[in-house]
């Protein structure tokens, strides 16, 4: 922006607030969004023994600038939790150059939803729909499919309302998607925003015959959103099963392939 490029993306603020996992909490709370129940970022190791208490396990620790499952432990009793701290904080800071944590509860038996958004430079918000991205390991995403086959139509209009109320809250302009966690008893929460095009991005695609990409050019160019929420159908069903390097007869550890 200061070059005086056109940048095909979000504004970089809107990049900071989202891309940081506990700015984005924090944002959702204030506008009523719900979100997991955590701590606040910046506690010590005694601090975050206390709040976990009331957090409840099991929990997750997490990587404040987190992504891709790195600075990220599963902890059952309080007797794991030390050592989980000190873990997650490594791997951050060695990822990320940020070894701030937060905890949050896990949302057990949760199904991992998401809602593809696209936002112009006049104002105007719309989502593409729904994917299920549930089958994980490691928390990365294994197999990718739309539309959700755990959600209803109340449910589904419900999560798209809200994905664009938090992409319009927060000013976001271009392709982005916003990922909930859905409970088994049909109560979801904000998970985190990922403020980019994503490579399941194409199940999207196939189901309702918008090129993202070509929509993210004309919103850089400054052109208008052409659909409308009414004018987005979704036609069939696509799948995505992402290809890994990993080491099967060494526990699944990520391989050079």
């Amino acid at each position: 922006r200061e070059a005086g490029l056109i940048f095909i993306g979000p504004p970089p603020e809107v990049i900071e607030v989202m891309g940081d996992k506990i700015a984005a909490r924090q944002t959702m709370q204030a506008i009523g969004i719900p979100v997991a129940p955590g701590t606040a970022p910046g506690l010590d190791d005694e601090e975050l023994e206390t709040a976990a208490q009331r957090v409840g396990y099991p929990l997750l620790v997490k990587a404040a600038a987190g992504g891709g499952g790195k600075g990220m432990r599963i902890v059952q009793t309080a007797a794991e939790l030390p050592g989980a701290v000190a873990a997650a904080r490594r791997e951050a800071e060695a990822a990320f150059g940020d070894g701030t944590i937060y905890l949050e509860r896990i949302v057990e038996g949760a199904r991992h939803i998401e809602f593809q958004v696209l936002g112009d430079q006049h104002g105007n918000v719309i989502h593409l729909g729904d994917r299920e991205c549930s089958i994980q390991r490691r928390y990365q995403k294994l197999v990718e499919e739309a539309p959700a086959v755990a959600l209803n139509e109340t449910l589904r209009q419900e999560m798209g309302r809200v994905a664009v109320q938090i992409a319009r809250e927060v000013g976001y302009v271009s392709a982005g998607t916003v990922e909930f966690l859905l409970d088994n008893q049909g109560s979801f929460y904000f998970l985190e925003m990922n403020t980019r095009l994503q490579v399941e991005h194409c199940v999207t695609e196939v189901i309702t015959g918008v090129d993202i990409v070509k929509e993210q050019l004309r919103i850089a160019g400054g052109r208008q959103l052409r659909l409308r929420q009414e004018d987005v159908r979704a036609r069939g069903w696509a799948i995505e099963c992402r290809v890994t390097a990993e080491d099967p007869h060494n526990g699944f550890l990520p391989s050079t392939g």
